[in-house]
């Protein structure tokens, strides 16, 4: 079969959308996280701590919990395995090496069970959708599914911080919750209610042109 002729929207496709993705990542990593070299937003902000570091946790969590939906629960838990395993040593490492470039060696942060739990939640999300979904299309069910696995997943991450982490991370979250718990519960739970309502929307558009894993059937 002849391949399509090129056009003018491919090279949308193939070079100014993937341009635009990393102006924008640079621009997040660089400008907008608290960590970043220039922090426009400042070290504290809260809108910067959710575009940065909270869209990182829901690419984390959308993956597996997006294959969940339009595969199955194990592919679903397979990918969260993956990213949230990504996500644990890479997260980890950087606080060791945030706290050890302060001098504090106190911590060793791949021993909290809190960040643990980010693989933890990225196989429970993924798990959890395909098999309250079990594969449908029907948006609503998808929609159902996604939300309930997001803000479960947000609730055992928010229990786990406030009760588990180590000292610095609970201490965090603990006057976090006493000083402005309205903000508490933006930063904890916006991120994942915001997840469970976009991912299905984005699985719906992708059935819609077929972009979807194929099912096996054993015979």
């Amino acid at each position: 079969m002849e391949p399509e002729k090129f056009k003018l929207a491919d090279l949308i496709d193939g070079i100014v959308i993937p341009i635009i993705l990393v102006v924008l990542i640079f621009v997040l990593a660089v400008y907008v996280n608290p960590t970043g070299q220039y922090h426009v937003l400042g070290e504290t902000n809260v809108i910067a701590v959710i575009l940065t570091q909270g869209f990182a946790q829901m690419i984390v969590l959308g993956v597996p919990l997006i294959l969940g939906l339009l595969w199955n629960k194990w592919a679903g838990g397979a990918a969260g395995f993956i990213m949230g395993g990504m996500y644990y040593v890479a997260s980890a490492g950087q606080y060791n090496g945030l706290y050890a470039s302060m001098g504090v060696t106190a911590y060793n942060f791949f021993g909290d069970i809190s960040m643990l739990f980010y693989l933890v939640n990225a196989v429970i999300i993924g798990y959890m959708a395909g098999s309250l979904s079990k594969g449908s299309t029907n948006f609503k069910r998808m929609l159902g599914a996604s939300l309930t696995a997001a803000i479960t997943t947000a609730i055992i991450q928010a229990f786990m911080n406030y009760n588990v982490a180590l000292e610095p991370g609970r201490m965090m979250a603990q006057n976090s919750w006493a000083t402005d718990p309205v903000m508490a519960v933006v930063i904890n739970f916006v991120p994942s209610i915001a997840l469970g309502i976009i991912v299905p929307i984005l699985a719906k558009v992708m059935t819609w042109y077929g972009i979807q894993p194929m099912k096996h059937y054993a015979s």
